[in-house]
């Protein structure tokens, strides 16, 4: 059971974001972590039960904001998802950067986290939104050209301000999705 927020925990959250980030899950030690936290090793296992703990406190807000997108585009129809579903993703992926790092660094494994449960059914109604709701192989293939081309950029640590990047990749996704841009 998670402990309440306090200061430390946050700090060990943030410490633990950006070494799983740049290391990997797996090349992160609750040690690392302790160390980068400036705080002991029990003091973290006071505050979670473990590394994995860590790591679903960290996924579960960009877990439940895919989820969250899913339902606003769910009510959307052809299209009108296509601009939605794009500023949406974009700015879901912006957000939460180093945790779409953590996930590229090991998809496979962190696909099969349960936090992340979310993420195969949702990708897939986030790729019908893109795509317009067509079933043209076009348009589905640019749609998943978006979702992975946003995630790898969002990942590559691009040295722009976040607002350049967020309107770039904007307008990139609609161009790409064969949408005008403004």
């Amino acid at each position: 059971m998670p402990r309440p927020p306090s200061a430390m925990r946050r700090h060990i959250l943030d410490s633990a974001l950006h070494l799983f980030a740049e290391h990997g899950f797996k090349g992160t030690s609750l040690q690392d972590i302790a160390v980068e936290a400036r705080c002991s090793k029990a003091s973290l296992l006071y505050h979670f039960a473990g590394k994995d703990a860590i790591l679903t406190e960290l996924l579960t807000p960009p877990a439940e904001g895919l989820a969250a997108l899913r339902e606003e585009l769910a009510l959307l129809e052809g299209g009108r998802a296509v601009e939605p579903a794009v500023t949406g993703y974009v700015g879901l992926a912006m957000r939460f950067h180093l945790e779409v790092k953590i996930i590229f660094a090991e998809l496979p494994d962190m696909l099969s986290h349960p936090v992340l449960a979310v993420i195969p059914e949702a990708v897939d109604q986030l790729a019908d939104a893109l795509a317009g709701r067509s079933r043209e192989p076009r348009a589905r293939a640019m749609a998943q050209m978006v979702i992975g081309g946003v995630a790898v950029t969002v990942a590559a640590d691009i040295d722009t301000d976040t607002d350049t990047l967020r309107t770039e990749l904007v307008q990139g996704a609609l161009r790409t999705l064969g949408h005008p841009t403004g």
